[in-house]
């Protein structure tokens, strides 16, 4: 793809810079700064979805009939990176990247009138039910059983790692509806009211000290048949679909070299006693450059065939590992920078959610909790080695 706008794309562009300037608040910014995480705030990250949604800008991966903006590659190329440059929360990331895809290629003309408008609007917080305690990466052992009683399913089981359950009144999740030879082939999709009966959440806190996931429990809950997606057993097909749109739909380049500059500026102050001088920082900083440059061009193939309806395929499982690897690379530097500081910026965690951090520069305090989460990166959504071993399958044929 060729970079150098045309003035219809200038225009976008301007178009959409106008559009933050207009709708991000200080509230919006700040809260995305001190938040670690690619989810925010459930109640900021929504109010930024329902701005989008009435500029009609709510879900940019989807076709128009449902709901999506006609844009081009190039202008979502532009949206993806302002967004990022400029610090927007992130909408909710379950429901318009991923389950959204999912019912939009797989799910009943029901389903798509009633769940599709309600994640545009904002009205629906989904969460996800795949992992389980022992079923991580091996995903197809998971042991949630859902067994038909007339028209509906009633579910037993456990789920784990569920981002933000506790928020969610939707969950999407794999379960088992019959024992086969296969394991994958005894896996359904379902949509999952969290408000129903029987369902329990037990907060878990993350690497970097936040309530972020947690475990989530189901008691003969009743779901029912009709909230399945598709044909019975054949949710490993979906799931798979959507992990692979999960993967592949961000643009992180801008983020990271952001955030790179970030950890330049820290290395350029007196904060820091110009650790900028040391030749091994800025080397380590050309390479992160290098890295992120080579980054762009994934996204690209990527944004190219989202934008054709095609699915990434084996190529975002490539995305999603070069993204979690720069990001540790940046989150380790920046950690490198700040030097002590970093013994004592973690410990204020409690008081810098309040805006009560004396004596520590607020540029700093980000940077132990993002090198934190940099870790946690490579293993979400699929494992660093699980990316390396589809790599190895589907491109190299290994």
């Amino acid at each position: 793809m060729d970079l150098a706008f045309n003035a219809e794309e200038r225009a976008f562009e301007k178009e959409v810079r106008e559009f933050i300037a207009a709708n991000l608040t200080p509230e919006m910014k700040r809260a995305t700064a001190l938040t670690p995480s690619v989810f925010s705030d459930p109640d900021i990250g929504m109010a930024w979805q329902r701005a989008l949604h009435r500029k009609g800008w709510g879900a940019p991966g989807w076709p128009v009939e449902y709901g999506g903006p006609d844009w081009t590659p190039a202008q979502r190329w532009i949206f993806e990176t302002e967004c990022a440059r400029a610090g927007v929360p992130n909408v909710n990331v379950m429901g318009v990247k991923m389950v959204g895809p999912v019912i939009i290629g797989f799910g009943s003309p029901e389903q798509k009138n009633f769940y599709l408008p309600r994640i545009l609007s904002g009205e629906d917080y989904w969460c996800q039910g795949y992992s389980e305690p022992g079923s991580g990466s091996d995903l197809a052992s998971l042991k949630t059983r859902a067994v038909r009683d007339g028209d509906d399913y009633i579910i037993n089981g456990t789920k784990i790692w569920t981002t933000h359950a506790h928020h969610a009144n939707r969950m999407f999740a794999l379960v088992r509806t019959n024992e086969t030879e296969r394991q994958q082939d005894g896996i359904s999709f379902i949509l999952i009211d969290m408000k129903s009966p029987g369902i329990t959440t037990r907060p878990i806190l993350t690497i970097g000290g936040d309530h972020e996931v947690n475990q989530v429990f189901f008691d003969d809950v009743r779901v029912p048949v009709a909230n399945r997606v598709g044909e019975e057993g054949k949710g490993w097909t979906y799931g798979k679909y959507l992990l692979e749109f999960e993967r592949g739909s961000g643009i992180a380049s801008a983020k990271l070299r952001d955030a790179l500059k970030t950890v330049s500026s820290l290395a350029e102050s007196d904060l820091t006693g110009r650790a900028i001088d040391d030749p091994d920082i800025a080397m380590r900083m050309s390479e992160i450059e290098v890295d992120i440059d080579a980054l762009e061009m994934t996204e690209l193939r990527v944004l190219s065939a989202l934008q054709t309806g095609q699915n990434p395929g084996a190529v975002s499982s490539l995305l999603k590992l070069r993204v979690s690897e720069i990001r540790q690379a940046v989150t380790r530097l920046g950690v490198d920078v700040i030097g002590n500081d970093g013994l004592y910026v973690e410990p204020m965690r409690p008081l810098y959610r309040l805006n009560e951090a004396p004596g520590i520069p607020e540029e700093m305090l980000p940077v132990v909790p993002e090198y934190l989460n940099g870790r946690a990166y490579t293993i979400f959504g699929g494992s660093s080695e699980i990316q390396r071993d589809i790599v190895a399958k589907m491109v190299l044929g290994l």
